[in-house]
């Protein structure tokens, strides 16, 4: 069943109250001031509930500060915090009823692992999911742990450098928001293609998604996704790999690999994500 929810996943660095206006404006002409946090609600639903997720971050009352300061100078009126620490307070009712009542629901950034280890499998994870399959007004949204955490595979460490080797990637289940796609962040600027490739070459059925900052895919049914934001989505496609030594590559040896795709998308691009077919703006 094609979820009827909206899901929101963005590259980190999104422009939000905290110096990064000036930096966007330089990077980009077309900048338009919270282009990307405006998607969490419509503008004729700003008394609309957004509650903050901060578990993924090892400073959670400052990301706190800064989303409350961004999300009122945008108009947003309503919002609130979910600062999930253990198993335990993901199992708590009185969070998934909050979760229930929600328009949209945001993940901060931090360490995608501690997301999917301490809320995935639990009635919060669960009210979240039956929302966003049922609720055609709500929005998931996440910033870069926040976003890789969304797919069903997971990446969550290794792949830092140049070359791409074997064994060099760790993965693990993310919240399953999003089937058949892998996700990455901060994808230009920390330099993450080989990572992801190495995520896609082994896992081919998959289509892997790398947000640069300041950039999102909104997705709708699914599957229809739209560009957002001042950079560019990288998309992987393993579908026609040809040659590869993956299956043999010991941890300190190079991989290489034949007819691997890539798209790039910009602004305003649509994709098909099950199709993998791109529609230009």
């Amino acid at each position: 069943m094609a979820p009827k929810g909206k899901l929101l996943i963005i590259g980190g660095a999104e422009d939000r109250d905290d110096g990064s206006e000036e930096r966007m404006k330089e990077d980009n002409q077309q900048f338009e001031r919270f282009k990307i946090l405006k998607e969490l609600l419509p503008k004729s639903n700003s008394e609309g509930i957004i509650e903050v997720i901060s578990t993924a971050s090892s400073a959670p009352q400052e990301m706190e500060r800064m989303y409350e300061k961004t999300f009122t100078e945008i108009g947003f009126k309503n919002i609130g915090f979910l600062r999930i620490t253990n198993k335990m307070e993901a199992r708590d009712e009185a969070y998934c009823e909050r979760i229930r009542a929600a328009s949209a629901v945001f993940f901060t950034g931090g360490d995608q692992l501690r997301i999917s280890t301490i809320i995935g499998g639990t009635p919060v994870e669960m009210a979240l999911k039956e929302k966003y399959l049922n609720d055609k007004q709500f929005v998931v949204a996440g910033t870069s742990a926040g976003a890789m955490v969304m797919s069903e595979i997971m990446i969550c460490g290794g792949g830092t450098g140049e070359a791409l080797l074997g064994s060099d990637l760790h993965t693990a289940s993310g919240l399953g928001l999003l089937g058949n796609c892998i996700i990455d962040t901060h994808f230009i600027k920390r330099g993450r293609f080989s990572r992801l490739a190495h995520a896609i070459i082994i896992n081919p059925r998959n289509l892997g998604i790398g947000l640069g900052e300041d950039t999102a895919l909104v997705i709708h049914n699914g599957n229809e996704a739209e560009c957002r934001g001042s950079g560019m989505v990288v998309l992987i496609d393993g579908a026609c790999i040809g040659q590869t030594n993956i299956s043999e590559a010991g941890e300190d040896c190079p991989v290489y690999v034949e007819n691997l795709k890539v798209h790039l998308i910009t602004e305003n691009c649509r994709v098909d994500l099950n199709a993998r077919k791109m529609s230009a703006p």
